[in-house]
């Protein structure tokens, strides 16, 4: 089986964990949470004050979703930051926050199961 190269900064001690509690917390809590809070609370609020600069009411959000990764590392703050515009502009389009939620499910399976079959 091939595998992807992936760089040991980009996965932290929860992405390697296998326990039920941190994969529910990263399958579920945080992708829930975080999308709440960042797509229907920051992003709707600056697409409604900026909407004549939509770029930057999609960028902003982007930088806040980094933000609240810089726990695990800068590095992997860096990392979400093109799937976090990606969401962000998933959330301009639908203007569905749960949509965004099962995206951050949906990245954060396969960051697990890359750092998963990387490097345990």
């Amino acid at each position: 089986m091939t595998t992807l190269p992936l760089l040991p900064a980009l996965c932290g001690p929860s992405l390697l964990k296998t326990d039920p509690a941190t994969l529910l917390r990263l399958l579920v809590l945080a992708p829930l949470l975080e999308e709440w809070i960042v797509r229907a609370g920051l992003q709707e609020w600056l697409m409604r004050r900026w909407a004549g600069n939509m770029p930057l009411a999609m960028l902003a959000p982007a930088a806040g979703f980094s933000l609240l990764h810089a726990g695990a590392g800068w590095f992997a703050a860096a990392a979400v930051f093109p799937p976090g515009l990606a969401m962000g502009l998933l959330y301009w389009r639908r203007r569905d926050w749960r949509l965004c939620a099962a995206a951050h499910a949906l990245c954060n399976g396969f960051a697990h199961v890359s750092c998963s079959i990387n490097f345990q």
